[in-house]
């Protein structure tokens, strides 16, 4: 069975493997997409395929819409070149439930896939097209948090960044530049209104992408590369808006023992690639069952009734609950606790560590105990239900194939907004101390002893990317298993509140994570003794 167009004419043969497949005329929706499209989406890699793709075919199966996504790919050319193309557009869906069944299901609504190349004329020139249409409602991205800086990690402009701003909107090289000047080709096609959403995994996403598309507007007008009125335009949130999201959904990379199993149902071609700039894709993406979206619902074009499929339109207050519940306490403190320990205790499947009752027993005094008390309630989603389902679902899914490495990877980024929070709301707090919270400091403890780079065997292992790795490795340096900690040496790391959220001194926690620290460094097997101190069962 090939998976392309051709391919799944065979639609007896590939049922009765257990697919399901698009149950709308396709060839019609590829004419109608392409003539009128509503929705293009930037960024081709799993989350999109796995959530928004298979989002917009349960309704064109139900007969909600009658047109299809466009996607295009500004980040690896690749992705396009050798996965979606050579199927057709089509990939496969393979759903992991918790209870041990699995969903196949041939994802068909992309109508067409493009490459934001404004050095190809023909592609760029096709994108201009599309934002030209006034049936256009939507551009949405998953292109990374990355995706929107325009400074480097030093605060620097980059050469291609500084050269799109002097040079304007003509053939531009950098990300936001090239969507900056797409936009710009609506603008000069009637000013037509449109929403810009990013779907990415941050905080205030909606005004991340904001500033940087205004970045390029306004100096583009003000040097005289763009008209006059195109900074107003982008400015006016009645023709261009920024909505919030909150995106929530484990994707992660297409697994090994996903492609067995189709290769064993008889699927062809579904080989993985690793592009030249290090992309790992495959035609299939896995995924597990549960999915948030929440839009803040500010569409000036108008927009399709997405609700209907599962996604949820609220104002900004709300939005910005739910991300900051799922960010903050819910679900992403709970995913790097588990990281920086599974890598010390050297698990490989974060799904195993919820056997292990000191960590699962961890997660659940930050994530009931710590942090429910200080979280925002969103009102449309249950923080203690989100909880619930996380740990009792999610996060234990076995077949889910997701790590504690990846999961770990940028961690120096993501304890301020993940674990600063809600020392910072116990600080304001007049009810709550900083000094009951006894979890945290062992997880900010944890990722000292996970700086070293050795396990809690005592044997040495890779840490996952990080972009201040060299900047904070220097302050564990000189420790080593069983040989003390000076302890002023890390003063400089634990006052720094880019990192920790909170000056960890004033916070009256830096002594905490010390003592924990030395503890966690006594010897080999202290990881695990530390754990079985403090986070035995609740009968002990």
């Amino acid at each position: 069975m090939r998976l392309d167009a051709e391919g799944l004419q065979e639609r007896e043969r590939w049922e009765q493997a257990g697919y399901s497949l698009p149950a709308f005329d396709r060839e019609k929706m590829i004419v109608r997409t392409k003539e009128n499209p509503f929705w293009i989406h930037f960024g081709a890699g799993n989350i999109f395929r796995a959530f928004q793709a298979n989002v917009v075919q349960n309704l064109l199966n139900r007969g909600i819409l009658d047109r299809g996504l466009i996607v295009a790919e500004g980040f690896d050319y690749e992705i396009i070149e050798k996965v979606n193309r050579p199927h057709d557009d089509y990939s496969i869906l393979v759903t992991f439930k918790a209870d041990g069944s699995v969903d196949k299901t041939v994802v068909g609504s992309i109508a067409e896939s493009l490459v934001l190349d404004a050095g190809s004329e023909e592609a760029f020139e096709r994108l201009r097209e599309i934002f030209q249409k006034a049936s256009l409602q939507m551009a949405s991205f998953t292109i990374t948090e990355k995706g929107y800086s325009l400074t480097d990690a030093k605060g620097n402009t980059p050469a291609v960044i500084a050269a799109d701003l002097a040079e304007g909107p003509g053939r531009p090289q950098s990300y936001i530049g090239k969507v900056a000047s797409l936009l710009y080709a609506r603008y000069q096609a009637g000013e037509k209104p449109i929403a810009m959403v990013s779907m990415d995994n941050c905080s205030g996403n909606g005004d991340r992408l904001r500033e940087a598309v205004h970045s390029f507007a306004r100096k583009w007008t003000e040097n005289g590369k763009a008209e006059a009125g195109f900074y107003a335009y982008v400015s006016d949130p009645a023709k261009v808006s920024f909505p919030w999201t909150m995106i929530d959904k484990i994707t992660p990379r297409p697994d090994g023992s996903v492609a067995e199993i189709l290769k064993e149902d008889g699927v062809e071609g579904m080989e993985p690639v690793v592009t030249s700039k290090n992309t790992y894709a495959a035609p299939f993406v896995n995924a597990e069952e549960c999915e948030y979206l929440v839009i803040e619902d500010i569409f000036p074009n108008g927009r399709p009734a997405l609700e209907e499929g599962g996604l949820m339109f609220a104002d900004r207050q709300t939005v910005e609950k739910t991300e900051r519940m799922k960010v903050c306490t819910c679900l992403n403190p709970l995913h790097t606790v588990l990281a920086v320990y599974g890598c010390l205790l050297g698990y490989s499947k974060i799904s195993d560590e919820m056997k292990d009752p000191q960590l699962s027993r961890l997660v659940e005094i930050i994530g009931y105990e710590e942090g429910l008390p200080v979280v925002t309630d969103p009102g449309i989603i249950s923080p203690r239900e989100f909880i619930d389902t996380v740990l009792g679902i999610r996060i234990p899914n076995p077949f889910m194939p997701d790590t504690p490495q990846r999961i770990a990877t940028d961690t120096s980024q993501k304890l301020a907004i993940r674990f600063g929070e809600t020392i910072r709301a116990y600080q304001k707090s007049d009810s709550l101390d900083t000094k009951n919270l006894k979890m945290i400091p062992l997880v900010f403890a944890g990722w000292l002893r996970y700086l070293m780079g050795i396990g809690d065997d005592g044997t040495s292992f890779e840490l996952s990317p990080d972009p201040l790795l060299d900047a904070v490795r220097p302050y564990v340096a000189e420790i080593r298993l069983g040989s003390g900690i000076e302890k002023e040496s890390l003063r400089p790391l634990l006052e720094n509140e880019k990192i920790f959220g909170v000056d960890l001194y004033e916070a009256g926690m830096a002594e905490t994570v010390i003592g924990y620290l030395e503890e966690l460094t006594a010897g080999p097997g202290a990881v695990r003794a530390v754990l079985q101190k403090y986070c035995g069962s609740e009968e002990q």
